[in-house]
């Protein structure tokens, strides 16, 4: 969008995927601004679990903390990466303590980064006690070439210098004396947070996140809906609308409604029922995206996010399915608005096109309307400058 080369910022959650080993990654990429935070939170509803990306220099920020309160209250396992370590940053265990203290929540650190002040030679590996070397170029442009060398290898000191060996002994002493002990069972449950490190500009670290989080993340799990019955054992098409984005191509108006799979097989131009209204409706025009390519979706399964051109029809919220028995996933939380404005248009000529564009916005999630009855002036509201 131009707003965020502009502002150089993310202001809408955007939806891809990308296929790493033989598994298929679908992000949902959210706004870190506060003004923006709204798109947020019903983004989370539609994840499985998130990634917490925390700036080596600044440590946990001010957004981070609200985000990080949605993502306990539903209890969605959390995995943290700290970023930028080409540059200078805290050190490890102080992000750990600020973590510990600001967030609530343990971190059990899966690398350790080797070297110090912005010049990191790799990371060393806690599961199989080696070190990755890495030699950074291309600024992410290119995958990394890494050599693997043993912690216990005689070549390793002369490789890493005394100094930045023996500093890595003694933080890999302390971290087995007084770190927590990995528990999945916590990890799961959200009270506890694998740690890693590295920098995505310089693809330093990024592979070996990768690797451990393809397998310790969840697979796609059943939302809770009404009646509560078990959706991921229910073999019908299932899902329900978290988003919906307008204006995505700047050739014209358009409007992109996404859904997430939450069971069952979907195939293009399928018919499912739309809950709220029971009509019969034709997932035409489905679309998958790729950082700035579109594909035809022809098929998707549990856990994929597909997006269809909508009329209007869809709202935030709505279920999809083909099954008989009617059913609907829980509504997406409302916040209350923390900005408020009057607004009326000038030339009465245009008031149809106002009322128009002022319910297009509110459909998308980025405004509440509060109207009083009788008249024809809307009160709004929104959260931040997103409007």
């Amino acid at each position: 969008m131009e707003i965020e080369k502009q502002r150089g910022i993310s202001v809408t959650s955007s939806v891809m995927f990308f296929d790493y080993n033989g598994y298929r990654i679908n992000i949902l990429d959210t706004p870190g601004h506060q003004d923006f935070s709204e798109d947020t939170y019903r983004t989370l509803t539609a994840a499985d679990c998130a990634v917490m990306l925390i700036d080596g220099a600044k440590g946990v920020e001010a957004q981070t903390r609200k985000l990080f309160a949605v993502c306990r209250l539903r209890h969605i396992p959390i995995f943290t990466f700290v970023n930028k370590l080409d540059r200078y940053c805290k050190s490890p265990f102080e992000l750990m303590d600020e973590i510990e203290k600001v967030l609530g929540i343990r971190a059990y650190p899966m690398n350790w980064p080797v070297g110090e002040d912005g010049n990191n030679l790799g990371v060393y590996n806690r599961k199989t006690k080696n070190i990755d070397l890495f030699e950074a170029h291309g600024h992410g442009q290119y995958a990394l070439v890494s050599k693997s060398v043993a912690l216990e290898d005689e070549q390793t000191k002369a490789i890493l210098g005394t100094r930045i060996y023996d500093k890595l002994m003694e933080e890999i002493e302390l971290l087995d004396m007084a770190g927590d002990d990995f528990d999945m069972g916590k990890v799961e449950r959200g009270e506890l947070t694998p740690m890693f490190f590295g920098s995505a500009m310089t693809n330093f670290g990024v592979k070996p996140f990768l690797k451990e989080f393809i397998e310790m993340a969840p697979s796609p799990k059943s939302v809770y809906n009404e009646p509560a019955d078990d959706s991921s054992e229910n073999e019908e098409f299932n899902g329900f609308v978290f988003k919906i984005q307008a204006n995505m191509d700047p050739a014209h108006r358009n409007r992109i409604a996404f859904f997430r799979i939450c069971s069952g097989k979907f195939e293009k131009g399928m018919e499912v029922i739309h809950a709220r209204t029971g009509k019969t409706i034709r997932l035409a025009q489905p679309q998958q995206f790729f950082a700035q390519e579109r594909t035809v979706a022809e098929e998707g399964f549990a856990g994929d996010i597909i997006g269809v051109v909508d009329n209007g029809l869809l709202n935030i919220g709505d279920t999809l399915h083909t099954g008989k028995k009617p059913f609907r996933f829980d509504g997406i939380p409302i916040f209350p608005a923390e900005h408020f404005a009057l607004v009326r248009t000038p030339d009465a000529m245009k008031r149809k096109q106002f009322l128009k564009g002022i319910n297009q916005i509110s459909e998308e999630g980025s405004i509440q309307i509060f109207k009083q009855p009788n008249i024809g002036v809307y009160h709004w509201s929104c959260r931040g400058s997103a409007v």
